[in-house]
């Protein structure tokens, strides 16, 4: 990004862009003072949130590749097979599939097309409060795949998260991961006044 070291000394960033070298007290003073300045990552808070894009950026590919590799589907199908499996009837309009599985309707159509492909799911025409809709079901070998497929997929998860944390940091990972969720799920808001100490 910067043709030298000095060149990111003089503009005082540091290395991936989200922080410059400032004090907690001139942070905490912008941010009181309701400027628009930029209120940067203190250099404890830059390298938590480096972890976490990466974490972001290899974990997924990671879940991702075992998933292909012993089962021939991604995390994505591998989802909407665990959600049919929930659903009353192993059956859900697509409308309601898509964000509990975490994805577009565009994304939910294709990948039900997959799966149909392989027999794991049907799609089906009903009807819903007086209008035409979509439904996905989970087939008899739908369910076997997903039956098949998830110890491997648990072990995975193991060998990654669960079992390299203790159950405290995993605790609190599963508590942070639902505080962003839920702000997420929010929309966008007005930084909140930083509590560091």
């Amino acid at each position: 990004m910067f043709k030298s070291d000095a060149t990111r000394d003089d503009l005082n960033v540091q290395h991936v862009g989200y922080g410059v070298l400032v004090s907690v007290e001139n942070t905490r003073a912008s941010a009181s003072s309701g400027d628009d300045e930029t209120l940067w990552l203190s250099p404890d808070q830059l390298r938590d949130w480096v972890s976490l894009v990466e974490l972001l950026s290899t974990l997924p590919p990671a879940m991702d590749a075992q998933l292909k590799r012993d089962a021939g589907m991604n995390s994505f199908e591998y989802h909407i097979l665990a959600v049919l499996a929930e659903a009353p009837d192993r059956t859900l309009i697509l409308s309601e599939l898509a964000p509990l599985a975490q994805g577009s309707l565009s994304r939910l159509s294709h990948a039900i097309t997959r799966l149909e492909r392989s027999g794991w799911v049907e799609r089906r025409s009903c009807t819903v409060r007086g209008g035409r809709r979509a439904e996905a079901w989970l087939t008899d070998a739908g369910l076997a795949k997903l039956e098949k497929t998830a110890p491997g997929h648990v072990r995975e998860a193991r060998r990654l998260v669960v079992d390299v944390l203790t159950p405290g940091q995993f605790a609190a990972l599963g508590d942070a991961a639902r505080t962003i969720n839920a702000a997420l799920t929010a929309g966008p808001a007005e930084c909140p006044e930083s509590t560091d100490s």
